[in-house]
Protein backbone atom coordinates (compact mmCIF):
# COMPACT_ATOMS: atom_id res chain seq x y z
CA UNK A 1 0.00 0.00 0.00
CA UNK A 2 1.42 2.97 -0.84
CA UNK A 3 1.46 6.65 1.46
CA UNK A 4 0.56 10.17 0.02
CA UNK A 5 0.71 13.06 0.97
CA UNK A 6 -2.67 15.59 2.16
CA UNK A 7 -1.99 17.16 -1.32
CA UNK A 8 -2.12 14.12 -3.19
CA UNK A 9 -4.85 12.93 -0.99
CA UNK A 10 -7.32 15.82 -2.60
CA UNK A 11 -6.12 14.58 -5.87
CA UNK A 12 -6.93 11.37 -5.31
CA UNK A 13 -10.77 12.24 -4.49
CA UNK A 14 -10.66 14.95 -7.00
CA UNK A 15 -9.38 11.83 -9.32
CA UNK A 16 -12.25 9.46 -7.86
CA UNK A 17 -15.00 11.96 -8.18
CA UNK A 18 -14.05 12.61 -11.74
CA UNK A 19 -13.70 9.14 -12.63
CA UNK A 20 -16.18 6.72 -10.94
CA UNK A 21 -17.98 8.95 -11.00
CA UNK A 22 -19.29 10.07 -7.66
CA UNK A 23 -20.24 13.52 -6.95
CA UNK A 24 -18.35 15.43 -4.12
CA UNK A 25 -21.56 15.03 -1.53
CA UNK A 26 -21.91 11.24 -2.51
CA UNK A 27 -18.04 10.44 -1.44
CA UNK A 28 -18.76 12.69 1.67
CA UNK A 29 -21.80 10.78 2.66
CA UNK A 30 -19.91 7.59 2.18
CA UNK A 31 -17.23 9.11 4.49
CA UNK A 32 -19.68 9.88 7.26
CA UNK A 33 -21.52 6.56 6.78
CA UNK A 34 -18.19 4.90 7.27
CA UNK A 35 -18.03 7.38 10.21
CA UNK A 36 -21.12 6.40 11.91
CA UNK A 37 -20.99 2.47 11.60
CA UNK A 38 -17.10 2.80 13.67
CA UNK A 39 -19.47 4.91 16.34
CA UNK A 40 -22.35 2.95 16.58
CA UNK A 41 -20.26 0.05 17.72
CA UNK A 42 -18.14 2.25 20.33
CA UNK A 43 -20.76 3.85 21.96
CA UNK A 44 -24.65 2.85 22.56
CA UNK A 45 -27.85 5.36 21.94
CA UNK A 46 -27.84 6.56 25.05
CA UNK A 47 -24.31 8.10 24.78
CA UNK A 48 -24.76 11.98 24.45
CA UNK A 49 -22.38 13.10 21.51
CA UNK A 50 -21.30 16.65 21.08
CA UNK A 51 -20.31 17.33 17.19
CA UNK A 52 -17.84 20.77 16.32
CA UNK A 53 -17.70 21.05 12.99
CA UNK A 54 -16.02 23.76 10.97
CA UNK A 55 -16.38 25.35 7.77
CA UNK A 56 -15.15 23.27 5.30
CA UNK A 57 -15.76 19.95 4.17
CA UNK A 58 -14.62 17.91 7.61
CA UNK A 59 -17.25 19.66 8.76
CA UNK A 60 -19.56 18.72 6.66
CA UNK A 61 -18.36 15.54 7.05
CA UNK A 62 -19.42 15.60 10.92
CA UNK A 63 -22.67 17.59 10.12
CA UNK A 64 -23.98 14.46 7.65
CA UNK A 65 -22.14 12.17 10.53
CA UNK A 66 -24.72 14.33 12.99
CA UNK A 67 -27.64 13.57 10.86
CA UNK A 68 -27.05 9.93 10.77
CA UNK A 69 -26.55 9.72 14.87
CA UNK A 70 -29.57 12.41 15.16
CA UNK A 71 -32.06 9.16 12.58
CA UNK A 72 -30.96 6.60 14.94
CA UNK A 73 -31.83 7.97 18.26
CA UNK A 74 -28.64 9.66 19.71
CA UNK A 75 -28.68 13.15 21.71
CA UNK A 76 -26.45 15.08 19.11
CA UNK A 77 -25.59 18.88 20.03
CA UNK A 78 -23.68 21.19 16.96
CA UNK A 79 -21.35 23.33 17.37
CA UNK A 80 -20.78 25.44 14.14
CA UNK A 81 -17.73 28.37 13.90
CA UNK A 82 -19.76 30.50 11.45
CA UNK A 83 -22.66 31.21 10.27
CA UNK A 84 -24.32 28.62 7.25
CA UNK A 85 -23.86 31.31 4.17
CA UNK A 86 -19.94 30.89 5.03
CA UNK A 87 -19.66 27.31 4.85
CA UNK A 88 -17.70 25.13 1.56
CA UNK A 89 -20.78 23.97 -0.65
CA UNK A 90 -20.62 20.25 0.46
CA UNK A 91 -20.89 21.32 4.08
CA UNK A 92 -23.37 23.74 3.52
CA UNK A 93 -25.59 21.05 1.87
CA UNK A 94 -25.22 19.54 4.87
CA UNK A 95 -26.03 21.68 7.29
CA UNK A 96 -29.38 21.82 4.94
CA UNK A 97 -30.37 18.66 5.70
CA UNK A 98 -30.05 18.58 9.31
CA UNK A 99 -32.27 22.06 9.11
CA UNK A 100 -34.98 19.50 7.15
CA UNK A 101 -34.96 16.70 10.34
CA UNK A 102 -35.23 19.22 12.58
CA UNK A 103 -31.81 19.69 14.06
CA UNK A 104 -30.39 23.79 14.78
CA UNK A 105 -26.63 24.01 15.15
CA UNK A 106 -25.31 26.15 17.60
CA UNK A 107 -22.88 29.21 16.70
CA UNK A 108 -20.23 29.09 19.30
CA UNK A 109 -19.37 31.44 21.88
CA UNK A 110 -15.82 31.65 22.96
CA UNK A 111 -17.16 33.92 25.95
CA UNK A 112 -19.69 30.57 26.86
CA UNK A 113 -18.12 27.39 25.65
CA UNK A 114 -19.92 24.91 26.25
CA UNK A 115 -19.54 22.00 29.23
CA UNK A 116 -18.31 18.49 28.04
CA UNK A 117 -18.05 16.77 31.02
CA UNK A 118 -18.51 12.67 30.26
CA UNK A 119 -19.73 13.31 26.54
CA UNK A 120 -18.25 12.18 23.29
CA UNK A 121 -16.66 15.11 21.28
CA UNK A 122 -16.30 15.04 17.62
CA UNK A 123 -13.54 17.33 16.46
CA UNK A 124 -14.89 17.43 12.94
CA UNK A 125 -13.31 21.23 12.71
CA UNK A 126 -10.08 20.63 10.31
CA UNK A 127 -9.19 18.00 7.72
CA UNK A 128 -6.28 17.23 5.98
CA UNK A 129 -5.94 20.49 4.46
CA UNK A 130 -4.65 22.59 6.99
CA UNK A 131 -1.59 23.97 6.34
CA UNK A 132 -0.94 27.13 9.30
CA UNK A 133 -1.58 26.78 12.90
CA UNK A 134 -5.37 27.07 14.42
CA UNK A 135 -5.44 30.44 15.67
CA UNK A 136 -8.40 32.50 17.23
CA UNK A 137 -11.59 30.71 17.56
CA UNK A 138 -10.81 27.70 16.80
CA UNK A 139 -7.48 27.71 18.70
CA UNK A 140 -9.66 28.74 21.76
CA UNK A 141 -11.99 25.81 21.29
CA UNK A 142 -9.33 23.23 20.58
CA UNK A 143 -7.82 24.22 23.65
CA UNK A 144 -11.69 23.95 25.78
CA UNK A 145 -11.79 20.27 24.12
CA UNK A 146 -8.67 19.35 25.16
CA UNK A 147 -9.05 20.78 28.77
CA UNK A 148 -12.60 18.86 29.34
CA UNK A 149 -13.27 15.52 31.15
CA UNK A 150 -14.66 13.91 27.56
CA UNK A 151 -13.96 11.13 25.04
CA UNK A 152 -12.58 12.86 21.82
CA UNK A 153 -13.22 11.31 18.55
CA UNK A 154 -11.58 13.27 15.49
CA UNK A 155 -12.29 12.95 11.61
CA UNK A 156 -9.85 11.78 9.48
CA UNK A 157 -7.50 14.09 11.32
CA UNK A 158 -6.99 15.41 14.77
CA UNK A 159 -7.51 19.24 14.33
CA UNK A 160 -4.63 21.49 14.10
CA UNK A 161 -1.81 18.34 13.20
CA UNK A 162 -0.45 19.09 9.84
CA UNK A 163 -0.26 15.70 7.87
CA UNK A 164 3.69 15.78 7.51
CA UNK A 165 5.85 17.99 9.29
CA UNK A 166 4.97 19.50 12.70
CA UNK A 167 8.25 20.51 14.30
CA UNK A 168 6.55 24.21 13.37
CA UNK A 169 3.48 23.43 14.78
CA UNK A 170 2.43 24.70 18.48
CA UNK A 171 1.41 21.59 20.38
CA UNK A 172 -1.37 23.81 22.78
CA UNK A 173 -3.18 23.99 19.41
CA UNK A 174 -3.97 20.50 18.41
CA UNK A 175 -6.96 18.31 19.64
CA UNK A 176 -5.58 15.75 22.01
CA UNK A 177 -7.86 12.46 20.29
CA UNK A 178 -8.54 9.04 21.82
CA UNK A 179 -9.40 7.73 18.81
CA UNK A 180 -9.11 9.17 15.15
CA UNK A 181 -11.05 7.54 12.31
CA UNK A 182 -8.96 8.34 9.13
CA UNK A 183 -10.28 7.53 5.48
CA UNK A 184 -8.49 5.03 3.13
CA UNK A 185 -5.01 5.40 4.02
CA UNK A 186 -2.74 6.32 7.01
CA UNK A 187 -1.25 10.34 6.99
CA UNK A 188 2.11 10.39 7.47
CA UNK A 189 1.93 11.96 10.95
CA UNK A 190 0.29 8.97 12.58
CA UNK A 191 3.67 6.90 12.29
CA UNK A 192 5.52 9.19 14.61
CA UNK A 193 6.05 8.49 18.11
CA UNK A 194 6.01 11.86 19.48
CA UNK A 195 1.90 12.51 17.36
CA UNK A 196 1.00 9.23 19.55
CA UNK A 197 -0.88 11.90 22.00
CA UNK A 198 -2.86 13.88 19.58
CA UNK A 199 -4.23 10.08 17.14
CA UNK A 200 -4.98 8.25 19.79
CA UNK A 201 -6.19 5.10 18.36
CA UNK A 202 -6.08 5.29 14.90
CA UNK A 203 -8.94 3.16 12.60
CA UNK A 204 -8.63 3.48 8.92
CA UNK A 205 -12.10 3.55 6.74
CA UNK A 206 -11.79 2.35 2.93
CA UNK A 207 -14.25 4.78 1.52
CA UNK A 208 -13.48 3.48 -2.08
CA UNK A 209 -10.88 6.17 -3.55
CA UNK A 210 -10.58 4.45 -7.13
CA UNK A 211 -7.41 2.28 -7.00
CA UNK A 212 -6.51 3.51 -10.57
CA UNK A 213 -5.81 6.81 -9.29
CA UNK A 214 -3.67 5.27 -6.33
CA UNK A 215 -1.60 3.06 -9.26
CA UNK A 216 -1.41 5.77 -11.02
CA UNK A 217 0.09 8.21 -8.43
CA UNK A 218 3.93 8.46 -7.65
CA UNK A 219 4.99 7.89 -4.09
CA UNK A 220 8.35 6.99 -2.39
CA UNK A 221 6.23 6.09 0.67
CA UNK A 222 4.68 2.66 1.13
CA UNK A 223 3.68 0.36 3.68
CA UNK A 224 4.75 -3.68 3.84
CA UNK A 225 1.40 -5.58 4.07
CA UNK A 226 0.87 -9.42 4.26
CA UNK A 227 0.68 -8.93 0.35
CA UNK A 228 4.11 -7.49 -0.01
CA UNK A 229 5.27 -9.92 2.47
CA UNK A 230 3.52 -12.73 0.48
CA UNK A 231 5.28 -11.69 -2.86
CA UNK A 232 8.68 -11.54 -1.52
CA UNK A 233 9.46 -14.72 0.63
CA UNK A 234 10.22 -17.19 -2.14
CA UNK A 235 8.72 -20.96 -1.80
CA UNK A 236 11.74 -23.76 -1.66
CA UNK A 237 12.64 -26.00 -4.82
CA UNK A 238 12.12 -29.90 -4.14
CA UNK A 239 15.69 -30.61 -5.22
CA UNK A 240 17.34 -27.31 -3.15
CA UNK A 241 20.13 -28.62 -0.02
CA UNK A 242 21.27 -26.79 2.87
CA UNK A 243 23.83 -25.04 -0.02
CA UNK A 244 21.08 -23.37 -1.89
CA UNK A 245 19.89 -21.22 1.36
CA UNK A 246 23.12 -19.97 1.84
CA UNK A 247 25.54 -19.82 4.30
CA UNK A 248 25.82 -17.00 7.05
CA UNK A 249 28.40 -15.72 9.70
CA UNK A 250 27.33 -13.66 12.28
CA UNK A 251 29.93 -11.76 14.93
CA UNK A 252 27.99 -11.98 18.05
CA UNK A 253 28.76 -12.22 21.96
CA UNK A 254 31.28 -11.22 24.59
CA UNK A 255 31.73 -11.99 28.64
CA UNK A 256 28.32 -11.51 29.67
CA UNK A 257 26.24 -10.83 26.53
CA UNK A 258 26.39 -14.56 25.14
CA UNK A 259 22.51 -14.71 25.13
CA UNK A 260 22.94 -11.87 22.56
CA UNK A 261 24.56 -14.44 20.20
CA UNK A 262 22.37 -17.05 21.15
CA UNK A 263 19.31 -15.33 19.92
CA UNK A 264 20.50 -13.74 16.95
CA UNK A 265 21.80 -17.21 16.00
CA UNK A 266 18.35 -19.15 16.45
CA UNK A 267 16.24 -16.32 14.85
CA UNK A 268 18.85 -16.98 11.72
CA UNK A 269 18.40 -20.53 11.99
CA UNK A 270 14.44 -20.25 12.24
CA UNK A 271 13.81 -18.02 9.51
CA UNK A 272 15.60 -20.65 6.96
CA UNK A 273 19.65 -19.95 6.38
CA UNK A 274 21.06 -23.45 5.06
CA UNK A 275 24.19 -23.21 7.22
CA UNK A 276 24.99 -20.68 10.01
CA UNK A 277 28.92 -20.44 11.79
CA UNK A 278 29.16 -17.85 14.43
CA UNK A 279 32.38 -16.48 15.65
CA UNK A 280 31.71 -16.34 19.48
CA UNK A 281 34.67 -15.50 22.37
CA UNK A 282 36.11 -18.63 23.83
CA UNK A 283 33.73 -18.21 27.16
CA UNK A 284 30.80 -18.51 25.10
CA UNK A 285 31.91 -21.90 23.67
CA UNK A 286 29.70 -24.37 25.76
CA UNK A 287 27.26 -21.96 26.26
CA UNK A 288 26.46 -21.49 22.70
CA UNK A 289 27.32 -25.56 21.92
CA UNK A 290 24.75 -26.26 24.20
CA UNK A 291 21.87 -23.51 23.30
CA UNK A 292 22.03 -23.66 19.27
CA UNK A 293 23.52 -26.91 18.26
CA UNK A 294 22.43 -26.49 14.44
CA UNK A 295 25.02 -23.92 14.30
CA UNK A 296 28.76 -24.21 13.74
CA UNK A 297 30.72 -22.23 16.14
CA UNK A 298 34.11 -20.36 15.03
CA UNK A 299 35.90 -19.48 18.58
CA UNK A 300 37.98 -16.28 18.78
CA UNK A 301 41.44 -16.52 20.41
CA UNK A 302 40.33 -14.02 22.83
CA UNK A 303 38.56 -15.34 25.87
CA UNK A 304 36.14 -12.42 26.27
CA UNK A 305 35.71 -10.98 23.06
CA UNK A 306 35.82 -11.44 19.44
CA UNK A 307 38.92 -9.64 18.19
CA UNK A 308 39.50 -11.38 14.81
CA UNK A 309 38.04 -12.95 11.56
CA UNK A 310 37.54 -16.12 10.21
CA UNK A 311 38.37 -16.70 6.62
CA UNK A 312 35.45 -14.84 5.17
CA UNK A 313 35.27 -16.32 1.33
CA UNK A 314 32.85 -19.39 2.24
CA UNK A 315 30.35 -16.96 3.65
CA UNK A 316 27.06 -15.51 1.54
CA UNK A 317 26.55 -12.69 3.85
CA UNK A 318 27.94 -11.08 7.19
CA UNK A 319 25.85 -10.19 10.48
CA UNK A 320 28.26 -8.19 13.12
CA UNK A 321 27.11 -6.40 16.37
CA UNK A 322 24.64 -8.12 19.01
CA UNK A 323 26.72 -8.30 22.21
CA UNK A 324 30.32 -7.65 20.64
CA UNK A 325 31.21 -4.63 22.99
CA UNK A 326 33.09 -1.47 21.77
CA UNK A 327 36.63 -2.54 22.96
CA UNK A 328 39.98 -1.43 21.34
CA UNK A 329 40.37 -4.68 19.62
CA UNK A 330 36.95 -5.03 18.63
CA UNK A 331 36.75 -1.85 17.09
CA UNK A 332 39.75 -3.01 14.96
CA UNK A 333 37.70 -5.96 13.77
CA UNK A 334 35.05 -4.06 12.58
CA UNK A 335 37.75 -2.39 10.43
CA UNK A 336 39.44 -4.95 9.31
CA UNK A 337 35.85 -6.92 8.51
CA UNK A 338 35.18 -3.63 6.47
CA UNK A 339 38.06 -3.40 4.68
CA UNK A 340 37.83 -7.23 3.36
CA UNK A 341 34.35 -7.71 2.86
CA UNK A 342 32.00 -6.24 0.12
CA UNK A 343 29.07 -8.81 0.32
CA UNK A 344 26.08 -8.86 2.25
CA UNK A 345 26.55 -7.20 5.27
CA UNK A 346 24.21 -6.14 8.26
CA UNK A 347 25.20 -4.28 11.44
CA UNK A 348 23.71 -3.90 14.82
CA UNK A 349 23.70 -2.90 18.19
CA UNK A 350 27.11 -2.35 19.38
CA UNK A 351 28.47 -2.59 15.25
CA UNK A 352 26.46 0.73 15.26
CA UNK A 353 28.09 2.12 18.65
CA UNK A 354 31.62 1.59 16.61
CA UNK A 355 30.70 3.48 13.97
CA UNK A 356 28.99 6.41 15.74
CA UNK A 357 32.37 6.49 17.69
CA UNK A 358 34.29 5.94 14.23
CA UNK A 359 31.67 8.04 11.85
CA UNK A 360 34.56 8.03 8.73
CA UNK A 361 33.93 3.68 8.52
CA UNK A 362 30.33 4.69 7.49
CA UNK A 363 32.30 5.78 4.34
CA UNK A 364 33.39 2.10 3.90
CA UNK A 365 30.16 0.51 4.22
CA UNK A 366 29.84 -2.51 1.34
CA UNK A 367 27.07 -1.46 -0.96
CA UNK A 368 23.73 -1.88 0.39
CA UNK A 369 24.68 -2.83 3.85
CA UNK A 370 21.62 -2.97 6.54
CA UNK A 371 22.02 -1.13 9.05
CA UNK A 372 19.19 -1.75 12.05
CA UNK A 373 19.82 1.49 14.71
CA UNK A 374 16.91 2.18 17.26
CA UNK A 375 16.13 6.22 17.70
CA UNK A 376 18.32 6.24 20.56
CA UNK A 377 21.83 4.66 17.99
CA UNK A 378 20.37 6.77 15.16
CA UNK A 379 20.84 9.87 17.04
CA UNK A 380 24.32 8.84 18.05
CA UNK A 381 25.23 7.92 14.38
CA UNK A 382 23.53 11.13 12.86
CA UNK A 383 22.93 13.56 15.57
CA UNK A 384 19.61 14.52 17.01
CA UNK A 385 15.76 16.17 15.07
CA UNK A 386 13.32 18.05 15.68
CA UNK A 387 10.51 15.50 14.78
CA UNK A 388 10.23 12.14 13.18
CA UNK A 389 9.10 13.56 9.72
CA UNK A 390 12.85 14.93 9.74
CA UNK A 391 14.33 12.16 11.35
CA UNK A 392 12.47 10.23 8.34
CA UNK A 393 13.68 12.46 5.47
CA UNK A 394 17.52 12.82 7.02
CA UNK A 395 17.18 8.55 6.98
CA UNK A 396 16.07 9.30 3.54
CA UNK A 397 19.42 11.26 2.75
CA UNK A 398 21.25 9.51 4.08
CA UNK A 399 20.69 5.81 2.71
CA UNK A 400 21.24 7.52 -0.52
CA UNK A 401 24.51 9.18 0.58
CA UNK A 402 26.23 5.86 1.76
CA UNK A 403 24.32 3.35 -0.17
CA UNK A 404 23.13 1.70 2.62
CA UNK A 405 19.51 0.30 3.97
CA UNK A 406 18.33 1.98 7.30
CA UNK A 407 16.14 -0.24 9.43
CA UNK A 408 15.43 2.49 12.31
CA UNK A 409 13.76 0.43 14.08
CA UNK A 410 10.02 1.12 16.28
CA UNK A 411 6.37 1.28 16.26
CA UNK A 412 6.07 1.39 12.41
CA UNK A 413 9.99 0.58 11.78
CA UNK A 414 10.73 2.77 9.03
CA UNK A 415 13.18 1.13 6.17
CA UNK A 416 15.25 3.57 3.06
CA UNK A 417 16.99 2.63 0.58
CA UNK A 418 19.70 4.30 -1.62
CA UNK A 419 16.71 4.32 -4.40
CA UNK A 420 15.07 7.22 -2.15
CA UNK A 421 12.27 4.64 -1.26
CA UNK A 422 10.42 4.56 2.28
CA UNK A 423 8.41 1.93 3.74
CA UNK A 424 7.00 1.66 7.19
CA UNK A 425 5.53 -1.54 9.00
CA UNK A 426 2.81 -2.28 9.91
CA UNK A 427 3.07 -5.33 12.23
CA UNK A 428 4.43 -5.61 15.58
CA UNK A 429 3.46 -4.22 19.25
CA UNK A 430 4.91 -3.00 22.27
CA UNK A 431 5.49 -6.19 24.03
CA UNK A 432 8.79 -5.96 21.67
CA UNK A 433 10.16 -3.68 24.14
CA UNK A 434 11.85 -5.94 25.60
CA UNK A 435 15.95 -7.52 25.62
CA UNK A 436 17.08 -9.43 22.39
CA UNK A 437 14.10 -8.01 20.21
CA UNK A 438 16.73 -6.34 18.40
CA UNK A 439 19.45 -9.49 18.02
CA UNK A 440 16.48 -11.79 16.80
CA UNK A 441 15.88 -9.53 14.11
CA UNK A 442 19.23 -8.97 12.78
CA UNK A 443 19.77 -12.98 12.70
CA UNK A 444 16.89 -12.62 10.39
CA UNK A 445 17.79 -10.63 8.18
CA UNK A 446 21.16 -11.96 7.62
CA UNK A 447 19.41 -14.70 7.26
CA UNK A 448 17.76 -13.73 4.04
CA UNK A 449 20.74 -12.14 2.96
CA UNK A 450 22.11 -15.43 3.31
CA UNK A 451 19.35 -16.82 1.13
CA UNK A 452 20.01 -14.33 -1.67
CA UNK A 453 17.68 -11.88 -1.01
CA UNK A 454 18.13 -8.65 -2.05
CA UNK A 455 18.98 -6.02 1.03
CA UNK A 456 15.89 -4.12 1.06
CA UNK A 457 13.98 -7.44 0.32
CA UNK A 458 15.99 -8.97 3.21
CA UNK A 459 15.02 -5.98 5.78
CA UNK A 460 11.38 -5.96 4.83
CA UNK A 461 10.64 -9.12 5.20
CA UNK A 462 12.14 -9.47 8.44
CA UNK A 463 10.84 -6.87 9.84
CA UNK A 464 7.24 -7.63 8.40
CA UNK A 465 7.67 -11.76 10.07
CA UNK A 466 9.00 -10.12 13.71
CA UNK A 467 6.26 -8.25 14.10
CA UNK A 468 4.18 -10.46 13.32
CA UNK A 469 5.37 -13.13 15.39
CA UNK A 470 4.85 -11.11 18.47
CA UNK A 471 1.54 -10.31 16.95
CA UNK A 472 0.52 -13.74 17.00
CA UNK A 473 1.57 -14.18 20.78
CA UNK A 474 -0.31 -11.97 22.27
CA UNK A 475 -3.63 -13.21 20.88
CA UNK A 476 -2.77 -15.52 23.70
CA UNK A 477 -0.75 -14.15 25.94
CA UNK A 478 -0.38 -10.53 27.28
CA UNK A 479 2.33 -8.02 25.75
CA UNK A 480 4.19 -7.99 29.37
CA UNK A 481 4.89 -11.50 28.63
CA UNK A 482 6.58 -11.54 25.15
CA UNK A 483 10.40 -12.39 25.16
CA UNK A 484 13.15 -12.62 22.22
CA UNK A 485 12.41 -16.67 22.61
CA UNK A 486 8.68 -16.20 21.89
CA UNK A 487 9.32 -13.79 18.37
CA UNK A 488 11.63 -16.57 17.21
CA UNK A 489 9.71 -19.64 18.58
CA UNK A 490 6.58 -18.46 16.12
CA UNK A 491 8.59 -17.57 13.14
CA UNK A 492 7.89 -20.83 11.10
CA UNK A 493 3.94 -20.84 12.45
CA UNK A 494 3.86 -17.01 10.45
CA UNK A 495 5.58 -17.83 7.60
CA UNK A 496 3.49 -20.90 7.12
CA UNK A 497 0.06 -20.02 8.19
CA UNK A 498 0.46 -15.75 6.90
CA UNK A 499 2.78 -15.89 4.21
CA UNK A 500 4.09 -19.37 2.39
CA UNK A 501 1.32 -21.70 3.65
CA UNK A 502 1.35 -25.18 2.98
CA UNK A 503 3.71 -26.49 0.28
CA UNK A 504 3.23 -29.84 0.29
CA UNK A 505 1.78 -29.11 -3.58
CA UNK A 506 5.19 -29.06 -4.88
CA UNK A 507 6.00 -32.58 -3.92
CA UNK A 508 4.19 -36.20 -5.13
Amino acid sequence: MKLFTADQIRSLDKYTIDNEPISSIDLMERASGKLFRVIKKLYRQDTEIAVFAGPGNNGGDGLALARLLTNDDYTVLIYLFTKADKLSPDCKINYDRLISIGSQPEIINTTKLPDLENKVVIDAIFGSGLSRKAEGTFGKVIQHINQQNCTVISVDVPSGLFCEANSDNDPDLVIRAHYTISFQVPKMAYLFAENEQYTGHVIIEDIGLLKEGMDKTPSPYKLIDKKLASQILKRRKKFSHKGTYGHALLLAGSYGKMGAAVLASKACLKSGVGLLTSHIPKCGYHIFQTAVPEAMACVDLSEYLITGLPDLSAYNAIGIGPGIGTKPNTVLLLKELLSKFEGSLVIDADGLNILAQNNELLEKLPVNTVLTPHPGEFARLFGSFNDGFERMQKQMELSKKYNCIIVLKGAHTAITNPDGECCFNTTGNPGMATGGSGDVLTGMILSFLAQGYNAYEAAQIAVWLHGKSADTFIQNQGMEALTASDIINGIGTVIHENVIGSAKENYF
